[in-house]
């Protein structure tokens, strides 16, 4: 991001509706921990057309959790052309992230920031070095691989829903080249390039992100047969190591009280 603001290869008046945004939702006395931009543009992998998925984490105010109604624990807008933006209370993010959900640790590791309040991402970065489970991680790429992975594979496809599949299947490469003993990178190329696979697979899946950088968001294509066996593969390898995990019960209680600690901390933050 420029000293202006302004984001490279963003269309200057997407990014001032965003923050736009953003400023009504700290209008009502809520804080913004950070916006990033999440979806294909930190994902490495954006056509002409793609969408700007802002995402973002907040914390209410103490006078919010002392009403009789509880609020919602997100905050959402209309999709108005291809902006879209919403967020998260943080209550929400740590639950989510307590059960493995990796959308909250890949936000935190997204490239593209459009605000961010000065030592929050590394104060919720170092909570959850310590109560995210790789393996619980790992869980989740899972599910978002059996998600997005067509295994009849047969004649065109969406470029969009094979790399959906492409990009949890990486990353599931990358965890177990590392014991499942840390959490990948949020850009898939970035994750590509650290893991050892052949090259001609490299090179197909290089190649697919080539082709929808060039075509529009919903372009279709054959699906090369390198690319097909790698997702089928990816998808019965790990599907069995899952079986293998342990669970922790000890661990997880662990790591409830640092969240709650965290939030408590949070919420509280300021407010003095």
């Amino acid at each position: 991001m420029h000293a202006d603001g302004a984001i490279d290869g963003f269309d200057p008046e997407a990014v001032r509706e965003i923050r736009s945004r953003l400023t009504a939702v700290r209008e009502q006395g809520i804080r913004i921990g950070f916006a990033i931009e999440s979806g294909s543009r930190a994902w490495g992998f954006p056509s002409p057309d793609s969408d700007y998925d802002c995402r973002f984490v907040y914390i209410r105010p103490v006078e919010h959790h002392l009403a009789l109604t509880a609020a919602r624990d997100v905050i959402e807008f209309p999709i108005v052309g291809d902006i879209d933006t919403g967020g998260w209370d943080l209550r929400k993010a740590l639950r989510l992230a307590l059960k493995g959900n990796a959308v909250v640790v890949e936000w935190l590791k997204s490239p593209i920031a459009y605000e961010e309040e000065v030592g929050f991402r590394s104060r919720l970065g170092g909570l959850l070095d310590l109560i995210m489970v790789p393996e619980k991680v790992a869980a989740h790429y899972v599910g978002l691989l059996r998600q997005h992975f067509q295994s009849e594979g047969e004649g065109a496809i969406k470029l969009k829903k094979l790399l959906y599949a492409v990009r949890p299947a990486i990353a599931l490469e990358w965890m177990r080249q590392r014991s499942f003993q840390a959490l990948p990178p949020m850009n898939m190329l970035e994750c590509l390039e650290a893991i050892s696979i052949a090259s001609d697979l490299r090179t197909a899946i290089l190649d697919l992100v080539q082709v929808k950088k060039q075509t529009r968001e919903m372009g279709e294509g054959l699906p090369p047969m390198l690319v097909q066996s790698f997702l089928s593969n990816a998808f019965q390898r790990y599907s069995e190591i899952l079986r293998e995990f342990s669970r922790d019960p000890d661990g997880d209680r662990r790591a409830q009280h640092l969240a709650d600690k965290f939030y408590v901390q949070e919420v509280l933050y300021r407010s003095s």
